[in-house]
Parts: structure tokens; sequence; C-alpha cells
């Protein structure tokens, strides 16, 4: 049985792309303003680092279930009722983390912004797709890239600027009237689906395995470092029952008559291409958003606000980029933009590898130029490639679950990053910590030096103890820096293996008549 629904005149194609975009760059901000103000929030709530990290979890989970979950969503509550619910919750989730007395509520505030949020994003792609004309595509997947990749990018400097200026409550205050906004403007803006299949049947035992599966890996990754992985026995019998419930959800949706999303999707080359790279320039993004402004913060003893500063650069040639990228798409073949893109994202990465404790302000800004023009040149052609070769009826589930890989990509590498760094510094403080040793002439002079100076202004033994500790910090400073370095050095091979497969796309040769087709009726 199908539902018509008759349309109205529709609204200009910028005001269909500021209604869509608007919540959704909001949501991916919250995605990442937060996470320079987890120790401001756990300390007005008297918690511990850990525990305030849930704080972030707890987003993150209910973000990827909703991702996977809005092609089946839009489909049964109807694309305007279906944005202005989510909307809804999104704003209600802000309200409640400004307001929260505790860490409890302020976790839930957070689990219920996530579950808002989590559609935004597939769904903005297939109405930008839907709305716009082949010869605009460009422009909308440049727009896309304004509201998911700069918004996100944006978020520590963000967050950096509120904490130090004011109270932490106004990264999630200032949602509530863009929510607002938002829901009067997708009620007179966005078009209903022109039809949309009744639902049957409901594969909630899908639903079901896909959220025990993301739960409980989230969980062994925000936790497996503090516990030290699999030395713990809970964190492996979580692991395994999170591997099971992977694997127990990828036969179900394969083998369900009305699955919650078609994983043969994957059988697409574009689509399977494109997602495997999409998620990869968010790993080599989110990676350096997580790791240099802890570097910045932790070890040269920056503010929030000033390592929030350090990242901006990349903002400012992701806007520049976006002026140009559609004009280039339209000149080269796309699958050369992205594998110059990846070069920059190599390149960049690469800078981070001469990092030293003397390092300058400036050195750390030239490298975030350069991610910026890699991201652009990445993102938006292969926003604009990895749905162009699916059928009409799979372009919100395509979307879905193209979001919920670079979702789930984002939530991993937050946690393997920390932890590389973690690991590595304890391997290079044991090699280290062998030149800490009266037969090293170096060692013996710096150590005399330092006794010398601390004994003008206290005991001998406590001068003593204060030069071993001086050096023992030291020492560790340098692991921790050499181990910053290695894995630096690992993402920017990984971008440089990555340009050749940017090749592996395939280039519609009429895709005039098939943009038609996908946008048609939806």
């Amino acid at each position: 049985m199908t539902k018509y629904v008759y349309k109205s005149k529709p609204a200009p194609l910028w005001l269909v792309a500021f209604s869509i975009l608007l919540p959704t760059s909001f949501a991916c901000l919250a995605t990442s303003a937060t996470n320079v103000a987890i120790p401001h929030i756990s300390g007005y709530f008297g918690s511990t680092i850990d525990e305030a990290n849930w704080i972030i979890t707890s987003y993150m989970i209910a973000n990827s279930c909703l991702i996977l979950m809005s092609g089946w969503l839009e489909n049964l509550l109807g694309r305007k009722r279906f944005l202005k619910v989510f909307i809804g919750i999104f704003t209600l989730g802000s309200l409640i983390c400004a307001m929260a007395p505790n860490l409890n509520i302020m976790v839930l505030g957070r689990l219920i912004q996530g579950i808002g949020g989590g559609p935004m994003t597939p769904l903005a792609q297939s109405i930008l797709l839907a709305a716009f004309p082949q010869d605009k595509r460009g422009i909308a997947m440049s727009l896309y890239g304004i509201a998911v990749m700069v918004f996100a990018i944006l978020g520590p400097t963000f967050g950096g600027f509120i904490v130090d200026n004011a109270d932490w409550q106004w990264i999630y205050l200032v949602n509530i009237p863009v929510g607002i906004l938002s829901i009067s403007m997708v009620h007179s803006n966005i078009e209903e689906l022109q039809n949309r299949k009744e639902i049957k049947k409901t594969d909630f035992l899908g639903m079901i395995s896909l959220i025990l599966w993301l739960l409980s890996m989230q969980i062994v990754l925000d936790k497996g470092q503090q516990y030290n992985w699999f030395d713990s026995a809970w964190i492996s019998w979580l692991a395994g029952f999170s591997a099971c419930m992977l694997v127990f959800f990828i036969v179900r949706e394969l083998e369900s008559s009305s699955p919650l999303i078609n994983l043969r999707l994957f059988k697409d080359r574009n689509f399977l291409i494109g997602t495997i790279l999409s998620s990869s320039v968010n790993m080599l993004v989110f990676s350096t958003i997580v790791l240099v402004p802890q570097f910045l913060q932790n070890m040269m003893g920056y503010t929030a606000i000033l390592s929030g500063y350090a990242l901006a650069p990349r903002i400012i040639s992701c806007v520049l980029m976006m002026i140009i990228i559609n004009p280039l798409m339209k000149t080269f073949d796309n699958r050369i933009l992205i594998a110059i893109g990846f070069f920059f994202l190599g390149i960049s990465t690469l800078f981070f590898t001469n990092l030293n404790l003397s390092i300058s302000f400036i050195y750390i800004t030239i490298p975030q130029v350069l991610m910026g023009v890699g991201v652009i040149l990445t993102f938006i052609p292969i926003s604009s490639l990895v749905l162009g070769t699916l059928p009409k009826s799979e372009l919100t589930n395509g979307s879905s679950l193209h979001n919920l890989c670079k979702s789930t990509m984002t939530a991993i590498i937050a946690s393997v990053a920390s932890t590389l760094v973690a690991r590595h510094s304890q391997i290079h403080q044991v090699y280290l910590v062998d030149n800490l040793s009266n037969f090293n002439l170096i060692f013996q002079q710096k150590f005399a030096a330092l006794l010398n100076t601390f004994m003008s202004n206290a005991s001998s033994n406590f001068a003593a103890i204060k030069t071993n500790a001086y050096i023992y910090k030291s020492l560790l400073s340098q692991s921790r820096l050499m181990a910053y370095v290695d894995v630096f050095e690992i993402f920017a091979l990984i971008a440089f293996c990555l340009i050749p497969l940017s090749m592996l796309f395939k280039i519609e040769t009429n895709p005039k008549k098939k943009l038609k087709d996908q946008t048609h009726n939806i």
C-alpha cells in the first residue's frame, strides 16, 4: 500500500539547504565541542576524567544507533515529521545537559542529544542530493561539507572559547534557539516524500543486536586502556560479546526479508570504496583533533582556547577550498582530486612527526592549513560519488550505512589513538631509561649540574631527591613526545597508502539520466 502526499510549491534551493544544514551543523558541532570541556565538566561534578568520558561515549553510542535507523524511521514517520521530532529531541537533550545537577543526568542528556542528532547527517546528504540538479551537485556537497566536516573541526575551537570565557553550560544552551528555529524552517521549507511504503514488519531483533554491539564495543573502547585491555577478564568477555553481536547483526540483516538496513549495498563498487575512503578521512581528521589538543595542553601547557586556536587555520583553508572545489570537480577527474587530497592529508600529518617541546605556534598551524585543503579535496568528491550509483530507493539507506561506518571509525580512532600514545610511551620509556646510568658520562654531568643548582636552596639529600624527580619527569616527557611522533607517522603512512585506492571509483559516463532516476519521487 502506498501513501501519496501532494507537494506544494518547492522552496528555493538555498532555503532548503539552510533549513536542513542548520540543525546538521550543530549536531556535528556537539560531537567535538564537548571534548575540550571534559576537565571542566568533571571538576564541576566532582568526578574523575574516566567517569566524565561517559559524556562523550553516551552521545556516540546513541548517535551511531540512530544513524543506521534513520532510513527506516524516515519511511515510518515521514520526512517532515521525522526531522521535527528528532530536532526537538536534540534540543531537549541540550537543555538537560545545560541544567544537569549531577553527572548521571548529564550522561542522560547527552544520550538524548545523540538520539536527536544521529539522523541529521545521513538525511541531510540524501535531501541535498535529491533537491539539487546534477550540475549543482558539487555546490550541494560543498554545503554539506561545511555542515559536517567544517563544523566538526570547529568544535574544539568553539568549546575552548566557551570554557575559557564563560560557563561550559553555554556549549549546550546555544543549541536551544537553533533547535526552535530549525523546527520552524523544516516545517516551512522541506518537502515531504512523494510516496513512502507502509511498513508491515519491523526488524526489532536486528535493532536490538545493533544497539548491543555498539554499546558493548564503546564500553570496551572507553575502558580498555584503563583496565589494560585483554589482561582484564571482563574486557575480554565484553569484547567477545561485542564481536558476536556484530556477526549476528550482519547475518540477520543479510538473511532477513525486511532488514533494518540493506548490507548488500556494499556490492556497489563506488559505495564500498567511498565508504572506506570517507571513514579513512574521518580517521585522519579526528585523530589530529584528539591528539593535537592533548599534546598542546598536556605537554606544552596550552589553555583550552589556545589549543582550539591551533586547529582554527584548517577551518579557514576548508572554507577557502569550498569556494573553488565545485569548478575543480567540473574540470578535473574527481579521482585525481581525491588522490591529491590524500597526499595533502599525508603531508600535513607528516609535519607532526617533527614535534618537540620547543615547537612554535606557527609550526602547529602550517599542517592545519594543509589538512583543511586535503579534507575538502577528499570529502566533497567522495560524497558526490559514493551514492551516485545506488538505485533511487536506497539513497537514504545508503547514506545511513555510509555515515554509520564513518561514525564508528570516529569512535574507534579516539580510543586507538590514545592507546597507541600510551603504549608507545611505555616502550620508549623502557629504552630511554638505559641512558640513566652511572656509566653514562653525559648523564653524570647533567645530574651533577642539576644537583649543584638545587643545593643552593636546599640540603644535599633534598637536592638529590629533587634532581632524580626532575630527570624522571624529563624521561616521561621525552618518551611521550616520541610516542606522539610514532603515532603521527603511522597515520601519515596510512594516508599515503590510500592514494591508489581512489582510482578504483567508477565514473558514470551519462550521469544525468542516472541522477534523474535517483531523485524521482524523493
